[in-house]
């Protein structure tokens, strides 16, 4: 079977990716193939920071790999926190800052459309492709659940009455943007296969 490095020593997300590439490839982390280090993450786009991550597996191993960067990207603000959604509070503050400074800045405003965006990086022989999965959604004015992690309790997806944090795991992990961007590389790799 065909392996793919993926630029993460997280064994939750590590798991969750692969149950979504269906087995077409077999996923290793960081800590398998002996890479540590903090890997950079200092763009300003998604794309960007799934490229860096990437590149940076890819010089060290000579070997194909993939990186993801998600993001949260509310209307209101802007497209903001995005990129910086992980630590749109500070450098090392928790979701619930995160959560507590998105709430404080978009306020009363009547307009809480937002979209959660995952981009994955595969770098294939050398060159990088991108697949993108993106979640429509609103903000909601307060939390809700206790599933998930991040953003979660805050983002109802269109077309649901729930937020995702109050969404089983399979269900979420059913509709979300990592699993859609996972879908995208999916067929990809399937078609590539088949060639």
């Amino acid at each position: 079977m065909r392996k793919l490095i993926f630029a993460t020593n997280n064994t939750h997300k590590l798991q969750e990716v692969s149950s979504m590439l269906n087995g077409v490839v077999e996923l290793k982390s960081l800590a398998d193939v002996g890479l540590s280090g903090e890997i950079p993450e200092t763009a300003d786009t998604l794309e960007g920071n799934a490229l860096q991550k990437a590149q940076w597996v890819y010089e060290r191993t000579g070997c194909d790999c993939i990186a993801d960067d998600t993001g949260l990207e509310v209307d209101c603000l802007g497209g903001r926190p995005g990129v910086y959604s992980a630590r749109y509070a500070g450098e090392h503050c928790s979701p619930e800052d995160n959560m507590n400074k998105l709430l404080a800045e978009m306020g009363s405003n009547s307009n809480r459309v937002a979209h959660f965006r995952t981009v994955i990086c595969l770098i294939e022989q050398g060159k990088p492709h991108y697949f993108e999965g993106r979640v429509d959604g609103t903000i909601l004015t307060e939390r809700h659940g206790n599933e998930g992690f991040g953003y979660d309790p805050l983002f109802m997806p269109n077309r649901f009455a729930v937020s995702f944090a109050e969404m089983p795991p399979e269900v979420k992990n059913s509709i979300s943007h990592r699993a859609r961007a996972a879908a995208e590389l999916t067929r990809y790799l399937t078609e590539s296969s088949a060639i």
